[in-house]
């Protein structure tokens, strides 16, 4: 039983499913944890320090206050920040944070700010855009990249430490030939830039090549190069049944019933009588909202908890901070435990149920919702 609404983060689930994707990698096969978006909803410091003592070799973040937060929790690893701006060079530098260039425009403004600064040798990732259209220099790029990377090299201002890429639909098996032209686009981008006679002639360690995430792991194992980014597997989810089943979730949402109501024919529940009884039913509330990451998409019986072992939809539109189930059929009382997703009750089947993925609801997930680590 719970006495308030609490996410519980398992960490030795964590470390399972650590070991699984790292057995899908090479010996030599650098392992990246992305940590991003609070670890994925998750509780960003307890986590991180966890990975550490597994052995990751990087983090990443999407942005740099992510990366100081780490930093602030005495993780001392290098972190690639995949989203940096120049609003935050300032930020980044001072967290010694490895950004990831991705434009022609933010390499020249940041090289102008290392220069600015008499900073040398700085680690930095160049990103190429395989075809996801997000963020990345393309191939009409690179006599621009190569002329800056030749300035930089004469005064040793940065350290090209890999060329990388994103996929973009890795998950599914139906896109292959997409993702196989991807995978193909990203070689043919790197040989072009790293096999350039002006490149080689600059005399730059050769870069690293990164560009799976989980489902690029589990699914194109022979695109793993040197380093790996995983995220969502790290907590439990492979974006498919038949890799869900290898893992273990993390987290673990519950909250307690707050009240019963009994509520006759004709009566409604919540707001704008989102739910209107036919039938004599009987409701719980749960202390559980939109606030706390639990979207209005998942009322009017698109959404479920677990109740005693049996499924409550969830009626009428999910409130601010609560939510109303239909617990006519189930044998409860305030006080009892309601599981919105747990190891059994995976976090994907009620998002898929509301038309959503994980990963949304994972990371939606409010900062006043209680963490408890389980160690």
């Amino acid at each position: 039983m719970v006495a308030e609404t609490t996410l519980f983060i398992d960490l030795e689930a964590l470390a399972y499913n650590y070991q699984v994707l790292r057995q899908k990698l090479e010996p030599k096969t650098k392992f990246l944890a992305v940590v991003k978006a609070a670890t994925y909803g998750h509780d960003p410091g307890p986590v991180a320090q966890k990975l550490v003592t597994l052995g990751v070799d990087y983090f990443g973040v999407a942005y740099a206050s992510e990366g100081a937060a780490l930093r602030a929790a005495g993780i001392d690893k290098p972190i690639l920040l995949l989203h940096p701006m120049a609003a935050h060079f300032e930020l980044i530098l001072e967290h010694k944070l490895e950004p990831s260039l991705y434009s022609v425009a933010l390499i020249r403004k940041w090289v102008e700010f290392l220069a600015s600064k008499n900073i040398t040798d700085y680690p930095v990732h160049l990103k190429f855009n395989s075809g996801l259209n997000r963020l990345g220099v393309s191939l009409n790029d690179l006599p621009e990249i190569i002329d800056i990377l030749k300035a930089t090299m004469a005064r040793k201002t940065m350290n090209l430490l890999s060329i990388f890429s994103h996929l973009g639909a890795s998950d599914d098996l139906e896109a292959e030939q997409f993702t196989q032209g991807q995978i193909a686009q990203y070689e043919h981008f790197y040989n072009m830039l790293v096999g350039d006679s002006a490149f080689e002639n600059l005399g730059l360690n050769r870069p690293w090549q990164h560009l799976c995430n989980t489902s690029g792991v589990l699914n194109y194992p022979q695109a793993q190069y040197d380093m790996v980014r995983c995220g969502i597997g790290l907590y439990g989810y492979g974006n498919d049944p038949k890799h869900d089943k290898l893992l273990k979730p993390v987290a673990q949402l519950k909250a307690p019933i707050l009240q019963i109501h009994h509520v006759a024919p004709g009566q409604s529940v919540g707001y704008n009588h989102g739910f209107v009884a036919t039938n004599s039913t009987v409701v719980a509330s749960l202390p559980l909202g939109h606030a706390d990451g639990l979207h209005r998409i998942f009322g009017q019986q698109q959404g479920f908890v677990w109740i005693n072992g049996q499924r409550a939809e969830i009626i009428g539109n999910v409130c601010m901070d609560m939510l109303m189930v239909d617990v006519t059929q189930i044998e409860c009382q305030a006080g009892d435990t309601a599981i919105i997703f747990d190891q059994e009750h995976g976090a994907q089947d009620l998002a898929e149920a509301a038309g959503s993925i994980s990963y949304e609801l994972l990371t939606a997930l409010s900062k006043r919702i209680k963490r408890t680590i389980i160690p």
